[in-house]
């Protein structure tokens, strides 16, 4: 049984997990290289990975999306694709796409002259599925060693752990308060109706063994 629940546990908060980690801003420091428009095919299962800014999204079967080609400070190269979210969720409500390709375009540099710049996106990337992060902010920094403190993340996440463990409080008076004394008063009854059977099959067996002495 404890199994089972530590099991159950595991599997929500990995879900509560992956949930805040792809939908969560993250930061990062890249040197924009290129950008490009190109169609792209939206299968049934991985549309839940591409915004749908308005109700003629979700009919469509492929559309041109914008993407921003950049390299990070290791040389690992990265790419976001530049949608706008709408109204829809995640609750970014970016409208800007035009604007954003204009800064990223802007902001292209070579090897030779870099320019660094913080690229504020969410989602994941995956080469296999043709998945990728949705850039949502680009702002130049100092330098590829540059730090961005996740405020937004911060504060989210303090807020919703606070909720998480004032449930958890609730719930534990609660039990201990109505639910627990429930629990042992079944548990007295259940004892007492064994203890009360013990005797009638106590006094059962008396009665037969009475009748085979008189035999």
């Amino acid at each position: 049984m404890a199994y089972i629940k530590w099991t159950f546990w595991i599997v929500v908060w990995l879900l509560v997990g992956a949930f805040f980690h792809y939908t969560l801003p993250q930061h990062d420091i890249v040197r924009v290289v290129n950008t490009y428009e190109e169609r792209q095919d939206l299968t049934d299962w991985t549309r839940i990975f591409w915004s749908v800014p308005d109700d003629q999204a979700e009919s469509l079967i492929n559309r041109d999306v914008q993407f921003i080609q950049a390299v990070q400070p290791n040389g690992k190269a990265v790419v976001y694709r530049n949608e706008d979210t709408g109204w829809r969720w995640p609750p970014y409500f970016k409208f800007d796409t035009a604007n954003l390709y204009t800064e990223a375009n802007d902001a292209i540099s070579t090897r030779a002259a870099p320019e660094w710049y913080s690229v504020t996106h969410y989602g994941w990337r995956n080469e296999y599925w043709s998945i990728f992060p949705n850039a949502v902010a680009i702002k130049p920094v100092e330098g590829p060693d540059a730090t961005i403190i996740p405020w937004v993340n911060i504060v989210i996440l303090t807020v919703f752990f606070a909720i998480v463990w004032a449930i958890w409080v609730r719930w534990r008076r609660f039990r201990r308060a109505r639910i627990d004394p429930v629990l042992e008063d079944i548990g007295d009854s259940f004892e007492a109706a064994g203890d009360s059977f013990d005797n009638t099959r106590g006094w059962f067996g008396r009665w037969l063994d009475s009748w085979k002495s008189q035999r």
